[in-house]
């Protein structure tokens, strides 16, 4: 509520005027004289002078505010809950003692559960087990199933790099390759392969199945190699600079090749290079053919195909590539797609 105190001061007479606030500003003002009566305070005098407004507190509105106060004190002490509720309805939830359940469910309940996904599981375990029997009711022992995939075999070489480099002067530079070639004619040495029989060359040694299921395997001993077999030369020709590489066919079982399958290497250069093949012409017998797989075929080993470069000192410090395929036989070795199918390409390089 606003009260408007008017002072207007003509001389020394002082006129007093209260606005009240029911009192419309469109209605003209009238002066408050002495003949006016004093209960009558919905007049407006004029004031010439000056104005001095003072602002009322609305004692209705501080009342409001006082009550919504009290209202609002007591909704939230009604609203604020207590420590120890809280707690109580927290440990609840885990374990209630009063009716006694574990995460919302008795031991009853519990049990039901674990009884089902036990029977559930073992039922599953139970149907895994005989799909896996019957699948293996299927599958030979001795022969995989499916070997349509692998119908040519694939090209290797020993040492078992693609990139041969060494310093012919330096022992510890080329001593890796000679080690691996040396493991891996283990197999092949003499006292090894008596066991194996004496085939006749030139024919499949093709076996008809007996009761034990076992193969026996050709003879291929490591003398067959010569100059590249580590007898005569233990360091397979890498310390004069001449290294000796081992190529062999991977193993396909059934595998016939027709023909006369032999391994020739070239060098991808205008100049060849004098290259010498163990055995003779690089070929590769017929009389280790078929392959009967790796349980039947136990005592079982590759032909190997031994090649020796005769590097001169112009090809030393030079990187060479050697490229190296099966030919005379119908084994492919010019797929695109594979390109180690009958065939392997290799660099070499000789430092001086």
């Amino acid at each position: 509520m606003l009260s408007k105190l008017c002072v207007a001061m003509p001389h020394k007479s002082i006129s007093l005027v209260l606005l009240s606030p029911s009192l419309s500003l469109s209605s003209p003002p009238t002066p408050l004289t002495a003949a006016s009566p004093a209960s009558s305070p919905h007049h407006i005098a004029r004031c010439p002078f000056f104005c001095i407004f003072l602002r009322e507190k609305k004692p209705h509105i501080l009342h409001r505010k006082n009550n919504n106060n009290r209202k609002i004190n007591m909704a939230s002490t009604e609203d604020k809950p207590t420590n120890k509720e809280n707690t109580s309805s927290w440990k609840d939830s885990i374990y209630n003692p009063r009716t006694k359940e574990l995460m919302g469910r008795t031991a009853s309940s519990w049990g039901l559960i674990l009884l089902f996904y036990l029977v559930f599981y073992c039922f599953l375990a139970g149907m895994f087990a005989l799909t896996m029997w019957v699948l293996l009711l299927t599958l030979d022992d001795y022969v995989p199933k499916y070997r349509d995939r692998v119908p040519y075999p694939g090209l290797m070489i020993r040492p078992n790099s693609l990139d041969i480099i060494f310093n012919k002067s330096d022992t510890l530079k080329y001593e890796q390759y000679v080690k691996t070639l040396e493991s891996f004619l283990q197999r092949y040495n003499d006292t090894e392969q008596e066991k194996n029989k004496d085939c006749i060359q030139g024919e499949y040694f093709e076996q008809n199945n007996n009761e034990e299921m076992t193969k026996e395997a050709c003879r291929f001993k490591r003398s067959l190699l010569s100059l590249c077999s580590g007898l005569s030369d233990t360091n397979f020709g890498y310390s004069e600079g001449k290294p000796c590489v081992l190529l062999k066919m991977n193993r396909i079982i059934g595998l016939k090749p027709r023909g006369d399958p032999y391994i020739n290497c070239t060098v991808k250069r205008e100049t060849p290079i004098q290259m010498q093949y163990f055995p003779s012409e690089g070929r590769i017998d017929k009389m280790y053919f078929p392959y009967y797989g790796k349980k039947a075929h136990e005592s079982y080993v590759q032909p190997l195909v031994a090649v020796k470069l005769l590097l001169t000192k112009e090809d030393f410090n030079k990187e060479l590539s050697v490229e190296c395929r099966v030919e005379g036989s119908d084994l492919r070795n010019n797929d695109e797609r594979d390109k180690f199918l009958g065939r392997i390409t290799f660099r070499i390089k000789v430092v001086e």
